[in-house]
C-alpha cells in the first residue's frame, strides 16, 4: 500500500503470488520484487520483439524495456492491474526507435521467401511453396501499413492483447484501436487476395 506517498510493504503473501500491481508497488522499497515481472513477460516480449525486429535486436529490446519500466515503475497506474499492456506499450516504442530496421527486415522476409518458393525442388515446392509465399506476401503487406496500424494489427494478432490492452499499450483510444485495425486487416486482405492470417477473434462489441 501508499501511505503519504511512501510505499509501505504489508500482508504476508509470498512474492510469487502477488499481483503485478503489488510487486511494482512493493519494488519501490524493495526494488528486487522487480524481477518478477521479467520472470512473468520476458517470454511473450520476446517473441513479440523477434517476430517484429528479428532475433540480432530483440534481446535488447526487452531488456530495454524493463530497463525503462522499472525507472518508471512510480508512475505506474494501479487500475490497469496486469502490466502487460504497460510492458508492451513501452516495448512498441523501444522498437519504434528501429521502425527502419523492422521495415527493412519485413522487406527482406517478402524477397527471401519468393527466392525460396524459386530455388525449391519440384516435391519441396509441392509441400512449401504456398505458406511461404503467403509468408512473403503478409511481410510485403506489414512493410507497408503505417506505423500507427501495423502497431495495433500485431499487438492484437501476435501478442494477443485485447483492443482495451492495446489501446492502453499505446494511449490511444478504444475507438481509435478498432479504426487502425480495420484499416490494417482491409490492406492486409488486398494484398493477399481475401485471406487475413492475422485475425484473431474478436471482442464482443
Amino acid at each position: 500500500m501508499v501511505d503519504g506517498g511512501v510505499a509501505v510493504v504489508t500482508g504476508s503473501a509470498e512474492p510469487g503470488k502477488l499481483s503485478d500491481t503489488r510487486v511494482i508497488e512493493e519494488s519501490l522499497v524493495e526494488p528486487g520484487l522487480f524481477g518478477l515481472l521479467y520472470d512473468r513477460h520476458e517470454a511473450s516480449l520476446y517473441r513479440y520483439a523477434y517476430r517484429r525486429a528479428g532475433p540480432g535486436i530483440a534481446e535488447d529490446l526487452v531488456a530495454e524495456t524493463f530497463l525503462v519500466a522499472f525507472a518508471r515503475r512510480r508512475h505506474f497506474d494501479p487500475v490497469c492491474g496486469d502490466a502487460r499492456a504497460w510492458l508492451f506499450g513501452i516495448l512498441t516504442k523501444e522498437i519504434s526507435h528501429h521502425h527502419r530496421r523492422e521495415k527493412t527486415r519485413l522487406r527482406a522476409v517478402a524477397r527471401s521467401c519468393q527466392t525460396e518458393v524459386a530455388n525449391d525442388s519440384a516435391d519441396q515446392a509441392l509441400v512449401s511453396a504456398d505458406a511461404r509465399a503467403a509468408r512473403g506476401l503478409l511481410a510485403a503487406a506489414l512493410a507497408k501499413l503505417s506505423r500507427g496500424d501495423r502497431d495495433v494489427l500485431l499487438l492484437i494478432a501476435w501478442s494477443g492483447l485485447s483492443y482495451t490492452e492495446a489501446a492502453q499499450a499505446l494511449d490511444i483510444a478504444v475507438g481509435t484501436v478498432r479504426s487502425r485495425l480495420n484499416r490494417a486487416r482491409r490492406k492486409v486482405r488486398a494484398a493477399l487476395g481475401g485471406d487475413d492470417p492475422t485475425r484473431v477473434i474478436e471482442e464482443s462489441p
